[in-house]
C-alpha cells in the first residue's frame, strides 16, 4: 500500500502564481537561466538556481549560492508573495498542451514507500547530481520541485478528481510556452479520506520523471531521521514532494539521437553497414517520425530514412526490446563503438520537444548523423520498474514538464 498524504502547502498568491510558476531548474544551463530570470525576475527559477543572482565568477555550487536561495524564498514568503494553507490538503493540478490534458495529484509520497520499493524507479541516479538538490532542499529547508509519479488508473481517484474540477478554480494561467496550468484546492474532510484510502489500496507507484530529486529528499529525510533520533514518522521530512498522474493520460516524447563522427567510416560505407543490421528504405513521408515500434528514422548525407530492426533481433526482455536498447546493441555499440552512451562525448541527446528539424540542424552543425526514435511507452516503463531492471540513460522524455514554486512542501513544520 502506499502511503501519499495531504500537507499545508506553501503556494503563490493568486496574482502571483504565474510568474513565479518556473520550468524545473535542471532544464537550463547557467547562461540560460541567468536571462529567464532576467526577462521575469519573480520567477521561481532564481531560487531554485539561485547562481543568477552571481557573477559568474560564483561558484555555482558554493555555500552562499544556497544559502541566497534560502532568504529569498523566506523572504517572499514573509512579504506575502506565498501564502500558507492552515490545513493539510490534496491539490489537483492540470497541465493542458497542444489539446491534451493531463490530471495528476499533488500531495507528499513517503520516504519509506521509496526505499521499500513500493514507489518503482527505472533510472540509477548519479551521486554528484543528487548533491547539489541536497544542499538546496536541506538549507531551505523545502522542497520546491515536484517528484512525477505515475500510478495505473483508479476509479476512485478519477470520480473525485472529475467532481473537484467542477468547482471554482484556484490558479488558471497560461506559461509563456503555451501550456495551460490550472490548480484546484481538495480541502474537505470527506474528500481528503477517500483520496488517502484509493492510493493505499494501491501497490506501486512509479517514478515517472525526477528519480535525481526523489533520491535527494529521501536522503535529506534520512539525515533529519538521523539528526532526530526520537522521530516518530509523522514529520514532514519523512515526505516528499509529487504529484500523481494516472497511467491513461501521460505520454512520453520521443528521446533523440545524434553521432558525432562514424567511428572512421565514409557516410556511405556506414549506410552499408546500417542496410546489413535493419531493413532500410528511404524516407520520403513529411512526418520523419518513425510509425511504429521496432522502427526508428535516420539522419544521414541529407537523406532521411526508416531502418526496421529485423524480427529475429527483437526481445521479450523488458529492457533489452526498448527500441533505445535495440539501437545501442546492435547498432550504436558493435559498428560506431559507443559502448557507454552516458560517458561517451560522440553520441549527444535531444529530446522530442524539438523535434525532428532540430536533428537536422544538429547534423549540419557539429554530428554526423541522427536518429529519430519511437517514443517508449507508459507500459514499457511500468514493466522495466516491475521487473526490478533500469532503463538505458535518456529513454524518456516528459511533456509537458511540472513547474516548481506553485507547491513547496515546507520541512520544519
Amino acid at each position: 500500500m502506499a502511503e501519499i498524504r495531504p500537507f499545508a502547502c506553501v503556494r503563490p498568491c493568486r496574482e502571483k502564481a504565474a510568474k513565479i510558476a518556473a520550468l524545473p531548474y535542471d532544464v537550463y544551463n547557467r547562461k540560460e537561466a541567468k536571462e529567464e530570470v532576467l526577462r521575469e525576475p519573480e520567477s521561481f527559477l532564481k531560487i531554485d538556481r539561485a547562481e543568477t543572482q552571481f557573477d559568474d565568477s560564483v561558484d555555482i555550487y558554493a555555500p552562499e549560492v544556497y544559502q541566497k536561495a534560502h532568504d529569498m524564498l523566506w523572504d517572499m514568503i514573509a512579504k506575502g508573495d506565498f501564502i500558507r494553507d492552515k490545513k493539510s490538503c490534496y491539490y489537483i493540478y492540470e497541465l493542458t498542451m497542444n489539446g491534451r490534458t493531463q490530471t495528476g495529484i499533488t500531495a507528499c509520497a513517503s520516504i519509506d514507500d521509496y526505499e521499500n520499493n513500493v514507489i518503482k524507479k527505472h533510472e540509477n541516479t548519479r551521486a554528484e547530481k543528487e548533491l547539489d538538490r541536497i544542499r538546496h532542499v536541506d538549507i531551505c529547508d523545502a522542497q520546491t520541485g515536484p517528484i512525477f509519479l505515475a500510478y495505473r488508473d483508479n476509479a476512485a481517484i478519477t470520480a473525485i478528481v472529475n467532481k473537484i474540477k467542477t468547482q471554482d478554480v484556484e490558479y488558471d494561467f497560461t506559461s509563456p510556452d503555451g501550456i495551460r496550468h490550472r490548480v484546484w484546492v481538495i480541502g474537505e474532510a470527506g474528500d481528503i479520506a477517500a483520496i488517502r484510502k484509493a492510493f493505499a489500496d494501491i501497490d506501486q507507484l512509479y517514478i515517472a520523471d525526477g528519480h535525481h530529486r526523489a533520491a535527494s529528499a529521501v536522503k535529506v529525510g534520512e539525515k533529519r531521521r538521523n539528526e532526530h533520533p526520537g522521530y516518530t514518522g509523522e514529520e514532514e521530512f519523512n515526505f516528499f514532494l509529487s504529484v500523481l498522474f494516472p497511467e491513461s493520460e501521460l505520454k512520453i516524447l520521443d528521446y533523440n539521437r545524434v553521432v558525432k563522427d562514424l567511428n572512421g567510416m565514409t557516410e556511405d560505407a556506414f549506410l552499408q553497414k546500417i542496410k546489413e543490421i535493419f531493413e532500410v528504405s528511404e524516407l520520403i513521408a513529411k512526418d520523419k517520425h518513425p510509425q511504429e515500434k521496432g522502427t526508428f528514422s535516420m539522419y544521414l548525407k541529407e537523406r532521411w530514412y526508416t531502418c526496421k530492426v529485423r524480427p529475429e533481433d527483437q526481445s521479450e526482455d523488458p529492457v533489452k526490446g526498448l527500441d533505445v536498447s535495440l539501437l545501442q546493441n546492435l547498432m550504436l555499440t558493435p559498428v560506431l563503438g559507443i559502448t557507454d552512451p552516458k560517458t561517451d562525448p560522440r553520441i549527444d541527446f535531444v529530446g522530442g520537444i524539438r523535434g525532428t528539424k532540430e536533428l537536422e540542424k544538429r547534423c549540419h552543425e557539429d554530428a554526423k548523423a541522427a536518429f529519430a526514435m519511437y517514443p517508449t511507452s507508459i507500459g514499457e516503463l511500468f514493466a522495466v520498474a516491475d521487473a526490478g531492471l533500469l532503463m538505458p540513460p535518456k529513454s524518456t522524455w516528459f511533456e509537458p514538464k511540472l513547474r516548481s514554486g506553485l507547491f513547496i512542501h515546507l520541512l520544519n513544520e
